[in-house]
């Protein structure tokens, strides 16, 4: 068993892209500080937060579920936001399409935790 959310694949990747989403938005226009730039960077940050609560909380299967949901929920926000990003030509779309395919896989491995709680769960609670 991992001894740590940052032990875990799916943490790792939504980290990656939070970063990755931190960096390109700093070439946001300014007017997009408030709405755009915030916002992506907030929900791929989420992603982040809510894997970890989870993970503090897998004791209780549907606490665990819940927030993993709540990730996933996240994910496919900051996927919205890097459409619009792409769309407003703030990202070019090679930058699009690797940050999406991220997403993706983290949508994955996100969902595999929603279906298999029981794989994550402490051990003793598996008893």
């Amino acid at each position: 068993m991992k001894q740590s959310f940052r032990d875990l694949t799916v943490y790792k990747k939504a980290f990656d892209m939070a970063m990755k989403i931190f960096h390109c938005s700093k070439t946001f226009p300014k007017e997009e500080i408030y709405s755009l730039t915030d916002q992506v960077r907030r929900s791929s940050r989420s992603v982040c937060t809510s894997i970890a609560e989870a993970y503090r909380k897998r004791k209780y299967e549907s606490y665990f579920i819940s927030k993993t949901s709540d990730a996933d929920m996240e994910n496919s926000e900051t996927q919205v936001w890097l459409q619009f990003a792409l769309e407003c030509n703030y990202i070019k779309k090679d930058v699009y399409e690797e940050l999406m395919a991220l997403s993706e896989e983290i949508g994955k491995l996100l969902n595999h935790m929603i279906e298999n709680p029981q794989s994550y769960l402490r051990n003793a609670d598996k008893l």
